[in-house]
C-alpha cells in the first residue's frame, strides 16, 4: 500500500516553485523569550500596558494649567540641554 502524504505539493510548476521558495525563506516564529525578554509574564505585561494607557490622560486631567506649564518647561529644558 502506498504511503499517503497529508502535505501535498501543487501540480502546477509555478505554484510548486513558489511553495518551495516560501518554505525555504520562511522565518521562524519568535519565541516567548524573544518577545518578552528576561522571562516576563506576557499576561502581566498586557495588564501593565492597560494601566499605562489610562494613566497618562488621567494624570493630565488632574493637573492645573500652571502645573502642566511647569512640567512642559522642565521637559523642554531637558530636551535642549547640551550633552
Amino acid at each position: 500500500m502506498p504511503k499517503r502524504s497529508s502535505n501535498k505539493k501543487p501540480a502546477d510548476l509555478n505554484r510548486l516553485a513558489f511553495s518551495i521558495v516560501e518554505e525555504a525563506t520562511k522565518e521562524p516564529e519568535p519565541t516567548q523569550e524573544e518577545v518578552y525578554p528576561e522571562g516576563k509574564n506576557p499576561h502581566a505585561a498586557a495588564l501593565g500596558r492597560l494601566g499605562g494607557k489610562k494613566g497618562g490622560p488621567a494624570r493630565a486631567a488632574k493637573l492645573t494649567p500652571e502645573q502642566r506649564k511647569e512640567i512642559a518647561k522642565k521637559a523642554a529644558q531637558a530636551r535642549w540641554k547640551k550633552p
